[in-house]
């Protein structure tokens, strides 16, 4: 192992956990050098590190194809990954309504125990691959009332990131070759609407996919009851490789109200109460290049109660399945967010998949810190095949605007459930430890 990179790491990562009038000194300074004032608006010098420590630890694993466990020599390891990854980015200031940014990504290994996707077949999979890569480059033109227009390599996250996101958790995200036409009339209708095409994806494994997705996002803020959003997405996956990626092209519909977005979102009874909810439904089917003629559907429900620093959330999250390659999918989403951080489900089983869960957040501080737990249920669409439980486990603490840590730990725990399908179902029991400098 590289001594110096060691080191380097090291120092950053105690660096991100410090805090005091000292610090608060030394960030004022870098702040104020990054940022443009004296050249016009908006203009900056973006810096993103993120040092994390992964663990996977793995049962007995089986093979999909046959739910038959593998042999013990296929056995995986047990993972440790120590990774760094540096974003480095420049936004220029607005000139005439119109700004262009560009941001350099990489991501550098120190202690290479794991399955990045590239290498290492025999240890359980960490996904973030030692790659380095231009992750946006983007010009945006906003001269036109309450509208941006944005062409280029891009982040694009919509409501929870459940169908479009950057798959943020991991250490490389996911970008978009896109345009992308964003209308915001707050005020005056409480409306935005999202209109854009992907023609490439950048995906978090540093691997490229292409595309033909026209994509549409509504969203109306209905007073202090939430917001109703309306969306379409038409993935079309236009070629094909190893790994079939022509059978993830969907169209998907839905409607989605909601009140919750974050810890500290609430419909308030009182100055201490207030209650959470979404209710969300979604129909798929097949569409453009995808071979295989299906139609699937999503419910997403959700009520909870907030009291003082505590929220407390019942759910129920159902993807609907009708066999190998007759699923509701959503390739294009940040997956691990849900159905457990223990990332079994990234793709939904041919029996579809019913998570029945629980969740309290607790936070203190002024919201500086925020403890997370969660209980999951899962087991098919109809709830007669049991897959597992999982219990999921976070603590977050930020100092100020720029520094921040993170402990998280996953267990799944696999029921007897041993038909060929499309994940291995083994106990699994993840542990992170990480810290974060973002200005």
């Amino acid at each position: 192992m590289p001594k110096k990179k060691t080191k380097l790491s090291a120092s950053l990562l105690a660096l991100s956990v410090m805090s005091g009038p000292a610090l608060a000194g030394v960030t004022q300074d870098v702040e104020d050098a990054l940022n443009f004032y004296h050249y016009g608006k908006n203009g900056a010098v973006k810096f993103d590190l993120n040092t994390r420590w992964e663990n996977v630890d793995q049962g007995i694993a089986k093979n999909p194809a046959t739910g038959l466990p593998l042999p013990a020599a296929r056995q995986p390891h047990t993972a440790n990954a120590f990774t760094s990854r540096l974003r480095a980015g420049l936004l220029s200031p607005v000139f005439h309504g119109i700004q262009g940014y560009a941001e350099y990504e990489g991501n550098l290994a120190m202690l290479e125990d794991f399955n990045s996707t590239r290498n290492n077949t025999g240890y359980s999979t960490v996904a973030d691959p030692e790659k380095s890569e231009l992750n946006q480059l983007w010009i945006s033109y906003a001269g036109i009332p309450d509208t941006v227009i944005k062409g280029g390599r891009q982040r694009i996250k919509f409501d929870d990131d459940r169908f479009i996101g950057n798959v943020g958790w991991r250490q490389m995200e996911t970008t978009f070759d896109s345009v992308l036409i964003t209308h915001n009339n707050q005020q005056l209708f409480g409306l935005t609407v999202n209109a854009g095409y992907i023609g490439n994806i950048q995906t978090f494994t540093a691997t490229t996919e292409n595309i033909d997705a026209p994509i549409l996002n509504v969203n109306y803020k209905v007073g202090d009851y939430g917001n109703l959003i309306g969306y379409g997405y038409w993935l079309d996956y236009t070629e094909t490789d190893e790994r079939a990626t022509m059978e993830k092209s969907s169209q998907t519909y839905g409607l989605r109200m909601t009140n919750f977005q974050k810890p500290g979102d609430t419909l308030k009874l009182s100055d201490n109460y207030g209650v959470v909810y979404t209710a969300e439904w979604g129909h798929q089917e097949d569409y453009g290049h995808g071979p295989t003629p299906y139609a699937v559907d999503r419910l997403n429900l959700m009520g909870g109660l907030t009291a003082y620093n505590l929220t407390f959330q019942g759910a129920i999250e159902q993807l609907d399945g009708k066999g190998t390659n007759k699923t509701f999918d959503t390739p294009l989403g940040t997956n691990h967010a849900f159905q457990g951080w223990a990332d079994l489900f990234l793709v939904t089983p041919k029996n579809g998949i019913r998570d029945v869960f629980g969740t309290l957040i607790s936070t203190f501080d002024r919201g500086e810190v925020i403890l997370t737990g969660v209980y999951h249920n899962f087991t098919d669409d109809t709830g007669q095949i049991k897959y597992g439980d999982e219990w999921d486990f976070q603590a977050t603490k930020k100092f100020g605007k720029h520094y921040s840590v993170l402990a998280k730990y996953a267990y799944y725990s696999a029921d007897n459930y041993s038909g060929a399908d499309t994940f291995s179902n083994t106990d699994t029991q993840k542990i992170w430890l990480q810290g974060n400098i973002s200005f």
